[in-house]
């Protein structure tokens, strides 16, 4: 994976390279996709999915942010991206395969959209707990959920000689789409029948 350079700031952290690296791994996208991000904030993801999918439209209801994703955008040598200044989901095309939710700002009106939409891959990073437990309550209700990733990095740094760690916030990932949904047997918690 090529290195993402944002040397312009949003006010807002990018999502972090370690989770765009699984959020793509989940997203899978090709050349002829039509990849959608919803908050493109620093343009981060962006810039990653411009590199693999054939078509890409980045949201972004601020403004500043929008011209930070530009900028960034121009940084890593990427064009070809329609940026929209727009709310979701009014702003959204009905033709997406693939859409990133990268906040939880109307997030439930973005995904009665991908349902009427029929996008097959739907991914959101939630770093708020609860809003993770009605996230995934909201992607049950319209049967999108295929599964919940919850994983947390930390980085290393020198102390006293030897090598701590800073951890950043844990991340819940939620994965799924329209028609992509498994059916899983339910599982009791002690892993037995329920």
């Amino acid at each position: 994976m090529s290195r993402v350079s944002l040397p312009h700031d949003a006010k807002a952290g990018p999502t972090k390279s370690e989770v765009r690296a699984v959020l793509l791994g989940k997203l899978a996208l090709a050349g002829e996709d039509h990849f959608v991000e919803v908050g493109s904030c620093t343009g981060a993801v962006t810039v990653e999915a411009a590199r693999r999918a054939g078509r890409v439209t980045a949201l972004e209801r601020k403004e500043t942010r929008l011209s930070t994703t530009e900028k960034n955008l121009a940084a890593n040598g990427v064009s070809g991206v329609e940026l929209r200044n727009a709310e979701a989901p009014e702003g959204l095309p009905d033709d997406a395969d693939a859409v990133f939710l990268g906040g939880s700002r109307n997030y439930e009106a973005v995904l009665d959209w991908a349902v009427e939409a029929g996008v097959d891959r739907v991914v959101m990073n939630v770093s708020r707990l609860e809003v993770a437990g009605e996230a995934v309550d909201a992607f049950r209700e319209r049967d999108l959920l295929e599964e919940v990733v919850q994983f947390q990095v930390s980085h290393g740094y020198e102390l006293a000689g030897a090598t701590s760690f800073d951890s950043d916030n844990p991340v819940y990932m939620l994965v799924g789409g329209v028609g992509n949904t498994d059916e899983t047997p339910e599982v009791a918690a002690d892993g037995g029948q329920p």
